[in-house]
């Protein structure tokens, strides 16, 4: 820290409490920020598997099976998924970057499995693949490679983006083409985030708000259309609207109607962790969409205004971080990301409380699933690993050792041009 920092420090009072967490999210340094970041996931990671404990347990007794298999099954997948964030945030941006076309054809191909025998369909949606008794989404790994993907190109074509045709083109081919194969499964809730991802990307790309705009009217246009053409999504937006039958509570809107109940009775603080009422086979699937609910009902207000929360300190930390980057690349993959998992949670929660119909779509790292809960952790250390500091680079990368005691890039003119590198970027971080 230099002397006039040190000076406007003294004459800070000392913060305690939450205002150590301002002054926290006040410095943007990456150093700060990305342990903030992980600390927040990990966080969210552990309320989920104590609510879908406690969610899930009286449907699997009731069910005859083990009240503990469905916490185990997502602890299993909360393990692989912080293991593979892990992974991906050592990696460097080059190398994510050169993931793009690979993780694309793999989604592309995984998609289109799904309606061969390997396929399976769950609550009337076809998008789950079923493989040595293991299950697996691959709508939800198609988030995170459209991301990369569209970012790459976005990167390439940044001087030519003013023309239509090189904005357009070959993001809409691609991101349509993953939309209408999902959407032919009948997941219209991950074909609206898939639309949010496209859009996202475009957005934080550089893509003239004139494209941007009409692309935006079609992808809604295209939902519309989806919603129209569904007797059950639309006796779910009628019933969201008021306009069901008599019968309704009993029918469309029996889900929405008892999530609004458990989040009534959950008042300030909560009936108990573990006490919820609606769990008993009030709400169908409780760990699933509308676990959110649930944790509303046990922990009342303040457990869900601290989920908020912690959203909210994951999109500032993430912003802050990626403020400091020069590299267009990582600003879009990193924007893109969060933006994927915040607008995701905004869904789910509006549609939960009753602020949008039921379409589906999970809360990132609260409700049970394990391709959700692995590719929200994988996008999350992608954005640690663009966002990591320029010159961080992990020790056994550093130098490549090419004779006997003699090292690469360990000369002394290299370390002059490092030592007054590392000067630069700390005179920078200290502006």
């Amino acid at each position: 820290m230099n002397t006039g920092q040190k000076q406007r420090g003294a004459g800070r009072p000392a913060r305690r409490g939450l205002g150590k967490l301002a002054v926290w999210l006040e410095d943007d340094s990456p150093g700060r920020l990305r342990p903030l970041i992980l600390a927040v996931v990990l966080t969210l990671s552990a309320i989920g598997l104590v609510e879908v404990a406690s969610a899930s347990s009286v449907e699997s007794v009731a069910a005859g099976n083990n009240p503990y298999d469905l916490p185990l099954k997502q602890a299993m997948w909360t393990v692989a998924g912080v293991v593979i964030m892990l992974v991906l945030a050592r990696m460097t941006v080059r190398r994510i970057r050169w993931l793009g076309w690979p993780l694309l054809i793999g989604s592309l191909v995984a998609l289109v499995l799904v309606f061969t025998p390997l396929g399976m369909s769950v609550n009337g949606n076809r998008n789950w693949l079923s493989v040595g008794g293991f299950t697996a989404q691959p709508s939800e790994f198609a988030k995170l490679a459209l991301i990369v993907w569209a970012a790459g190109i976005l990167d390439r074509k940044q001087a030519l983006l003013g023309q239509w045709k090189h904005a357009v083109i070959p993001l809409g081919p691609a991101g349509g083409l993953i939309m209408v194969i999902v959407a032919l499964g009948h997941d219209l809730g991950t074909t609206m985030i898939i639309m949010l991802i496209l859009a996202a990307t475009m957005f934080y790309g550089g893509v003239r708000m004139k494209v941007f705009s009409v692309a935006g009217m079609i992808c809604v246009a295209a939902a519309l259309v989806l919603a129209a053409t569904s007797g059950n999504r639309m006796g779910r937006i009628s019933s969201w609207l008021g306009m069901g039958s008599d019968e309704d509570a009993q029918g469309m809107g029996y889900q929405a109607q008892h999530g609004a109940y458990a989040l009534a009775s959950g008042s300030w603080f909560g009936v108990g962790l573990g006490q919820s009422r609606q769990k008993w086979n009030w709400i169908p699937e409780a760990h699933n969409d509308f676990i959110f609910s649930i944790l509303g009902e046990e922990l009342g207000l303040a457990g869900s205004l601290l989920v908020l929360g912690l959203f909210a300190i994951l999109a500032i930390a993430v912003f802050k971080t990626i403020a400091r980057t020069t590299d267009t690349f990582s600003r879009i993959v990193a924007c893109s990301v969060i933006t994927w998992i915040l607008g995701q949670a905004v869904i789910n929660i509006a549609m939960v409380s009753g602020l949008l119909p039921v379409i589906g779509v999970p809360l990132p790292f609260i409700s049970y699933g394990g391709s959700a809960m692995v590719s929200s952790l994988a996008g999350i250390g992608v954005i640690l690993a663009v966002t990591r500091p320029e010159g961080a680079v992990p020790p056994a990368r550093r130098g490549t050792r090419v004779s006997r005691g003699r090292w690469r890039g360990a000369g002394p003119k290299s370390a002059v041009v490092d030592r007054a590198a590392k000067q630069a970027r700390e005179h920078a971080y200290q502006r």
